[in-house]
């Protein structure tokens, strides 16, 4: 007789565990309990992004399939989901990337310095109610079948970045001097980053119990956000703190991809590369796409793309120009010389135009953007390197401080939405249908693209 009250009362208590794990504001440790689709994890074979399905620890499993990201860019995630009030948007993010297709968001995993909402208050020590909000974005990436590119510090200034790195080794006494470069090449500063590492990596998501190093709902670790160097003679340092940072995220973490996170510039010593960068000056700034993306331990290599920015002078024509030769020659890069498939990661045109010229510069936005779609297309025909591309950057109502002149929210711009999703299936369709990974909740890649293209 007792045990007919066992269902609802099993109900009652998952219910409970739900609310405080999603719902809690304050500092309690309470546990959360969440339920979470089963998904595979992401490798690479040759030059191709693969899905490996299987419970190896050691990151082994069988590949199935290709897969071709079509996604997006909202570097805002964590700081929505640190209070319940704000993160209903981080869901509602996600499902208009679902509902666009999209399969890969990426996204900022640090906030660094000693505001009351940031991640690091200082080295290692960590504000755990903003944690509990990178749980969050993980696990609600999860929910909608997205998967989640985890960029690990900032080049530039905001959201405290590699300065505040040097600042901090500045404060406690350490023999650095005041230039940002330090954080290349500084050991303490490394040593700093390297603890950053490792308690991202190993940490136990507080919701799902998953540690994030076993979490198929990460996509790849991004080292950083568009490393430069003050000046070309920092190139050494930056090749070598590459390589070491990658090596010891690897030693963490065998499962997961990890990129650079690189602009895609060339640099000095690609001397039949130098046309293809925007100006003389990207060549100045330390980096170099074939360099540093060749590291053993480096899986992909990323690139960013903005020709409103880079070439803010220049007409469309140009532009338009431009952004194909950039394109195609990563590409190239990536199956003939890096052997790697090349992800661009962010790509760019700007939104911010007066009221009377708004359809026009629409269109010259969606020509941009369908460049870079065709040639991505182009080489997924061919199994390419072309590994897909991720747009910048989707907001939602209630996000505006985030915008930028690149962003956009998806359902003011049809014709833009209109091309996202169309690339979205078109990746999808030219995947075999056989064991192709769909969504199961809320919305099936199958659903979006039913009937179309």
């Amino acid at each position: 007789m007792h045990s007919k009250l066992y269902p609802p009362l099993g109900v009652l208590i998952l219910c409970f565990f739900l609310y405080f794990g999603f719902f809690a504001d304050d500092d309690s440790a309470f546990p959360g309990v969440v339920w979470q689709q089963k998904m595979g994890f992401v490798s690479t074979s040759s030059t191709h992004f693969v899905i490996v399905n299987g419970d190896d620890k050691k990151g082994r499993g069988s590949a199935t399939e290709y897969f071709y990201v079509n996604g997006w860019n909202s570097y805002w995630l964590l700081q929505e989901s640190i209070w319940r009030s704000s993160r209903s948007r981080v869901s509602r993010v996600f499902k208009s990337g679902a509902e666009l297709g999209l399969t890969v968001c990426r996204t900022w995993a640090f906030s660094d310095g000693d505001g009351p909402n940031t991640l690091q208050i200082s080295p290692g020590v960590f504000n755990q109610r903003v944690f509990r909000g990178l749980d969050y974005v993980i696990v609600e990436a999860r929910r909608h079948g997205i998967r989640l590119i985890l960029s690990l510090v900032n080049n530039l200034d905001a959201f405290g970045g590699k300065d505040q790195y040097v600042r901090w080794g500045q404060q406690a006494g350490i023999n650095v001097s005041s230039g940002e470069d330090s954080f290349f090449s500084n050991p303490a500063i490394k040593e700093y980053y390297k603890a950053y590492i490792k308690a991202i990596v190993t940490r136990k998501n507080s919701l799902s119990g998953v540690k994030y190093s076993d979490e198929p709902a990460i996509f790849a670790w991004e080292l950083i956000n568009e490393p430069r160097c003050s000046s070309s003679s920092c190139a050494p340092a930056l090749q070598a703190w590459i390589s070491e940072m990658t090596a010891y995220l690897k030693s963490l973490d065998r499962r997961h991809l990890v990129t650079v996170g690189l602009e895609g510039f060339y640099g000095l010593n690609c001397t039949n590369k130098s046309e293809v960068n925007p100006g003389e000056w990207a060549a100045s700034l330390g980096s170099d796409f074939i360099q540093n993306s060749a590291i053993d331990s480096i899986d992909f290599a990323s690139v960013h793309s903005y020709p409103d920015s880079w070439i803010q002078d220049a007409d469309l024509e140009t532009k338009a120009k431009y952004l194909s030769r950039w394109v195609d020659s990563h590409i190239s890069d990536g199956e003939h010389l890096l052997k790697k498939p090349v992800l661009f990661t962010e790509v760019g045109s700007a939104w911010n135009v007066s009221d009377h010229d708004k359809e026009g510069a629409r269109n010259a936005r969606d020509l941009l953007l369908e460049i870079v779609y065709d040639k991505i297309y182009e080489s997924a025909k061919k199994q390419g390197a072309g590994g897909g591309a991720l747009v910048w950057q989707l907001l939602v109502e209630g996000v505006e401080q985030y915008s930028d002149r690149f962003s956009f929210v998806a359902r003011h711009y049809p014709s833009t939405s209109e091309l996202i999703k169309k690339q979205s299936c078109r990746l999808l369709h030219n995947i075999s249908a056989e064991g192709v990974e769909e969504r199961k909740k809320p919305l099936k890649r199958k659903d979006v693209c039913f009937g179309q293209y």
